[in-house]
Order: C-alpha cells, then structure tokens, then sequence
C-alpha cells in the first residue's frame, strides 16, 4: 500500500508491506465493527477506538508529599 501526501513544503511518500501480503477483511457481518462520526474521527487521527490496554483504576495510590 502506497500513500502520498502534500505537506506544504514537499511530499511525504508512506509505503506499507502487509505481512501475509493482505489486508484481513471481516468474512461476514457479525465479523463487520460499525462505528460511530466521533470514532471514525478518531481513526484518522491514529488514535485507537478499543483500548488494547485499557486503563485500570490505581488500588494503592502514592503520594508524593
């Protein structure tokens, strides 16, 4: 997959090589993930819109003073 991007000063070119040479593509609808406006906006921010390591509560705080 190639990209290519206008940055005002030049052009950034993006090459990406998939591993097994494909993209792995959901085989039905249950399979398909429907997001919403606000996370598509996410995605293309390169944020992440299901935390693989979701932030836990701390059970025992320190403090500092």
């Amino acid at each position: 997959m190639k990209g290519l991007l206008w940055e005002g000063d030049g052009f950034l070119l993006l090459y990406k090589r998939l591993d097994n040479g494909a993209f792995s593509w959901p085989r039905s609808a249950e399979e398909a993930l429907e997001i919403s406006s606000e996370q598509y906006a996410m995605l293309m921010q390169g944020l992440e819109i299901i935390p693989k390591h979701p932030i836990r509560p701390n059970d025992n705080p320190k403090r500092l003073m």
